[in-house]
């Protein structure tokens, strides 16, 4: 009913006393785009696994270091990782998640600040990283909240982000999750992986050579640019 009163209203647009008319900038810069950008990074114990010579952690933390430079300062960014302690008992290793780097403008040295401090230790918490990412690290942002998941496997601590995203969807469109598979083989985590992200609207990457993450990591910080339209009154 909300989509037939607004195109009723817009047709009857040309008849109101007004001229309205849609302006697009023709000097549309991406600076003036408020995107917030959350990394959700693999520090389970499998990134310490060799790829082309060099454990696969390094790879990442290389990546990330040559993507967070090109970062528009005025994007807000943060870090979030997962699997980085072990933990005394199972199930706390699959609540092995922090924000170890909050949301804000010009945050590229923080974060790569804090990739140094970090090793790969435990078990690969996906869905719950998802959980305190959405629920947490966003408070106090309005519009589209964009997430970069990557990671060398699938969830192994019994939940399914796949089923997740899928409950997410029916109350939050705000939330848009790329996901880069990171030298994953399995036919049913890529699966899962893939879900997580489409059913998101995001993307998703299966990068499986140190060249193809640092490709699969510059499409995703790019790929939500786009040019705002708006009404103007004469």
């Amino acid at each position: 009913m909300y989509r037939i009163i607004l195109i009723l209203f817009l047709l009857a647009l040309p008849a109101m006393s007004e001229d309205y008319s849609i302006y697009k900038p023709d000097n549309y810069s991406t600076d003036n785009i408020k995107e917030r950008v959350l990394f959700i990074l693999d520090f389970s114990n499998s990134m310490n696994e060799f790829l082309e010579g060099r454990r696969k952690v390094d790879l990442m933390i290389d990546t990330m270091k040559r993507i967070l430079p090109n970062l528009d300062p005025n994007i807000s960014v943060g870090l979030r990782v997962y699997g980085h302690r072990s933990g005394f008992t199972p199930m706390d290793a699959c609540r092995a998640s922090s924000l170890v780097t909050p949301i804000s403008v010009s945050n590229a040295y923080n974060i790569k600040n804090s990739l140094t401090k970090l090793s790969p230790r435990g078990m690969t918490p996906i869905t719950y990283s998802l959980k305190q990412a959405i629920k947490n690290d966003f408070i106090g942002y309005m519009g589209e909240k964009h997430i970069i998941l990557l990671t060398d496997g699938g969830e192994n601590c019994d939940e399914s982000p796949c089923k997740y995203v899928m409950e997410l969807i029916k109350i939050r469109h705000d939330i848009k999750i790329d996901v880069i598979a990171f030298n994953v083989d399995n036919s049913d985590d890529l699966s899962q992986l893939e879900c997580t992200s489409l059913v998101t609207s995001g993307k998703f990457y299966n990068a499986r050579t140190a060249a193809e993450l640092v490709e699969s990591m510059n499409n995703s910080i790019n790929s939500y640019k786009k040019v705002e339209a708006k009404i103007i009154v004469h």
